[in-house]
């Protein structure tokens, strides 16, 4: 099959179009045409040789895909050949043909076309997994979600959203604020010229946010502290902003009580993926079909240009996903 592959681990300009073995598939696995993917940070990393796959999963980049069921394992009930599914994987999505665990599969919905769907799997069930499942974000409290226009903030900002949080506070670039604010955030910061914790203490009347989403790490680790609320939480999910915090006043963490979580999910046993998944499924799926939820689109490349699509995302210019038409 065709695959997007590396000479070596380095720049964009080592992606090539390229030949591989195609997936053998387990009993309970389905073999997907794949029709679309999608980029992700990760991708780069795994790329630049900073994030290798987990052990047993391909070595192809790619963490999500949507396509057409063309094989499916001898003891795997819920799908047959022909219907449309998207899902996260562990790896394998720059490619013709992917393998899946039926559980990890979604059908998708009708209203959705193949690059729509591909838009939805990685970021969607991080931000679930974020928001809903490690911060318990509640009803009428507070949400802090730095990079706000990246493809997981776009899908924070809709489940807080619905979840109906009282106040969604996003910090993004100005040229990105309408973006955010348009799929249900009440106000953007613009981390270049503002001061966000100052900001969000003013927006709360002093209170700080119930919960933070946060990809940065040390760069914004002392301010999120400050503007954290009292029993806070906030869940790291990247290192954007470097591994490494100097002279951190810690004394926030006792005083407010805060609950600080690092979250990563492409490393997660397959239990627990599953487990997701099906969660994300039953409280979530369906408000895709209705148009309640959605995928935000930045742009669609054909695969064949690869390259230019990590350029794109590497120079920060995407608001929502980055798509690759497997043609």
């Amino acid at each position: 099959m065709k695959a997007i592959l590396l000479h070596a681990h380095g720049s964009s300009e080592n992606l090539y179009l390229g030949e591989i073995e195609q997936p053998v598939i387990n009993d309970h696995e389905i073999l997907v045409k794949v029709k679309a993917t999608a980029l992700n940070r990760a991708d780069i990393l795994q790329r630049e040789g900073k994030y290798p796959p987990p052990p047993g999963a391909s070595k192809v980049i790619g963490l999500e895909m949507a396509g057409e069921v063309v094989v499916i394992g001898e003891k795997v009930t819920r799908w047959q050949v022909g219907d449309r599914v998207c899902g996260l994987l562990a790896g394998g999505g720059y490619a013709e043909l992917v393998s899946i665990h039926e559980e990890l599969a979604l059908e998708i919905p009708d209203n959705l076309s193949y690059q729509e769907a591909a838009a939805l799997p990685e970021v969607f069930l991080t931000a679930f997994q974020s928001v809903k499942w490690i911060a318990n974000l509640q009803k009428k409290e507070t949400i802090l979600i730095h990079a706000g226009a990246s493809g997981v903030g776009t899908a924070a900002i809709q489940l807080a959203q619905l979840l109906d949080a009282k106040q969604i506070i996003v910090t993004a670039s100005k040229g990105k604020h309408a973006t955010c604010l348009a799929l249900g955030a009440h106000h953007a910061i613009d981390y270049k010229s503002e001061n966000f914790a100052e900001r969000v203490m003013e927006l709360t009347e002093g209170k700080g946010a119930n919960v933070v989403i946060d990809f940065l790490m040390a760069a914004y680790f002392q301010k999120n502290l400050t503007a954290l609320a009292m029993d806070g939480r906030m869940v790291m999910l990247a290192t954007m902003g470097g591994l490494k915090a100097s002279e951190v006043n810690l004394l926030n963490m006792l005083r407010k009580r805060l609950q600080i979580t690092g979250s990563t999910l492409r490393s997660r046993e397959l239990s627990y993926k599953i487990g997701l998944t099906n969660a994300f499924k039953n409280q979530v799926w369906e408000h895709f079909s209705t148009g309640k939820l959605k995928p935000v689109i930045d742009s669609v490349f054909d695969w064949k240009n690869v390259q230019l699509a990590h350029q794109k995302m590497e120079r920060n210019e995407n608001a929502g996903k980055i798509i690759l038409e497997v043609s």
